[in-house]
């Protein structure tokens, strides 16, 4: 029987918190996964897109992270798929999330999932203040000038 390839790469980005938000600070936390969740990351069903983190009751939390169940996984054990997960982080990193959330009006999003070197499964995240439009129109633009200009010196 033959061995399956494995996918060395397991980096999930979060392309959309780029394009929406200013990012400022960032901070790698753990998250509180189950081991079919597990399982589901090192298969790739992982959903990072809509996905937002809230401080409760001096916690902080990972909301609406989508990992689907794999076909293996037992029916009476399938977790929900977009459950709120705890996120690991020291007290005095929470309480600085905090004021910057509560003070300074930011909002804390997630932007990478990604296991590290001792195999734990880490996510990126960062306190990110909302871009408006206009900026938004900016960054493509020069997104797409500087995409053309490699371009043409490729071509050249």
């Amino acid at each position: 029987m033959a061995k399956k390839e494995k996918n060395i790469n397991l980096t999930f980005k979060n392309k959309k918190a780029f394009h929406d938000y200013f990012i400022l600070e960032s901070f790698e936390a753990g998250i509180e996964l189950l081991g079919s969740e597990v399982k589901s990351i090192r298969e790739g069903r992982v959903n990072l897109k809509d996905s937002y983190v809230r401080i409760i009751k001096n916690e902080v939390f990972i909301l609406n992270l989508h990992i689907s169940y794999l076909e293996t996984t037992n029916a009476s054990f399938r977790p929900e798929e977009t459950r709120p997960r705890k996120l690991l982080l020291h007290r005095k990193q929470i309480n600085k999330l905090f004021e910057k959330v509560t003070k300074d009006g930011m909002t804390v999003v997630p932007l990478k999932l990604y296991f590290n070197a001792k195999n734990f499964a880490k996510l990126q995240i960062a306190t990110a203040q909302g871009k408006k439009l206009y900026d938004k129109r900016a960054d493509l633009k020069e997104k797409s000038l500087k995409r053309e200009s490699e371009q043409a010196i490729k071509n050249w």
